[in-house]
């Protein structure tokens, strides 16, 4: 028999999921800008606009640098890392919440 967890299992999962798919976004996002790729692509394209909007708070931060096809964009790395600090507190802050009374959360 399996012991079952002292948290809500499934909500810390789904979370890790949603800011997990957000970094991956992004980190494609970010390859995409240093590699060159084309936004002419209908892929590249719909990568860089649905990114785009979770990168936008951290534009400015530090200065892109490259050239004008290949750009190393600084945004894209500091939105990567908020997000996995977030999304981590988050998991944190779901067991400890979600843990019955007395416990501690594995």
């Amino acid at each position: 028999m399996t012991e079952q967890p002292r948290y809500n299992f499934r909500a810390a999962a789904v979370v890790g999921f949603i800011f997990g798919a957000v970094d991956i976004l992004i980190a494609a996002r970010f390859l995409g800008k240093l590699l060159g790729a084309s936004s002419q692509s209908a892929f590249v394209h719909f990568i860089y606009q649905l990114s785009g909007v979770m990168v936008a708070p951290f534009t400015g931060i530090f200065g892109d640098t490259g050239t004008k096809t290949n750009t190393f964009e600084s945004a894209s790395l500091v939105a990567i890392v908020v997000y996995a600090v977030i999304g981590w507190g988050l998991v944190v802050l779901i067991r400890i919440v979600t843990a019955p009374k007395g416990t501690k959360p594995e």
